[in-house]
């Protein structure tokens, strides 16, 4: 006859996972002798190494008890099924570890390849970060409203980058923000914006995207992305250019 102690430390476990096993009936307590400890024997012990084993082996304890009652059948059929959790487990195990690897890549967990190159692009050009994040957290409510119409706003977006005076005007659009508003810089930019912009008239950047639910989005992501400079930019370039266009 074997103390809690002694059976454990013969199955391979620990005392407290002996208690664990009678609270889950999966292992009935002994009688106490005369002096109050429980006291296992043979029959026990085998049942407790069984326990152990297919825990051991991944088999949940609200699954082990069926088991081990069970006819040979019913173990075969058991553990088909808890193999495939397991290798269902793995796979999500496996997707996790993945998503974690792109976390360790930044903005690539959360949108295309070919925009997180985009915004790198941006990054390479002196673009502040505030306005890289700016532009993901675009994209991806973007993508996930209209994937085909963000794709070819995308493509629009993707090819101005390439255009020096483009990119030009977008740097100091964005380093633009911590102006004052009282910037004597400011009127200078509307104006180069607003030539670009007649000059490109007809660009798909004039004609972006007709789909109403892209627009709302896209306006949201600029909601609360402001400053003062950049409000005072955007009333000049609404009251037009200060001089004609050139004929």
């Amino acid at each position: 006859m074997l103390t809690i102690g002694q059976l454990a430390d013969y199955a391979g476990v620990t005392a407290k996972a002996v208690r664990h096993y009678h609270e889950r009936g999966l292992l009935a307590e002994p009688d106490r002798d005369s002096s109050g400890y429980r006291r296992y024997d043979a029959q026990q012990a085998l049942t407790l190494v069984k326990i152990r084993t297919l825990a051991g082996a991944g088999v949940p304890l609200a699954r082990v008890k069926d088991l081990l009652d069970g006819d040979p059948d019913t173990l075969t059929t058991a553990i088909a099924e808890i193999d495939q959790d397991l290798r269902d487990r793995i796979a999500h195990l496996r997707q996790a570890r993945a998503n974690l690897a792109r976390l360790r890549s930044g903005d690539r967990l959360f949108v295309s390849p070919d925009v997180a190159d985009y915004l790198d692009r941006l990054r390479e050009l002196g673009v502040s970060e505030r306005q890289v994040r700016l532009e993901r957290d675009g994209w991806i409510l973007l993508h996930a409203a209209s994937p085909e119409d963000a794709d070819r706003w995308f493509a629009q977006k993707h090819e101005l980058i390439t255009d020096p005076e483009f990119s030009a005007l977008y740097r100091e659009t964005d380093a633009a923000y911590d102006w004052s508003p009282d910037d004597p810089r400011l009127p200078a930019l509307a104006e180069r914006t607003l030539t670009w912009l007649a000059g490109h008239h007809g660009s798909s950047e004039a004609g972006p995207v007709d789909n109403p639910r892209i627009a709302q989005l896209a306006a949201q992501t600029q909601a609360g992305a402001s400053s003062p400079a950049w409000e005072r930019l955007a009333q000049l370039m609404r009251a037009g250019p200060t001089t004609p266009a050139p004929r």
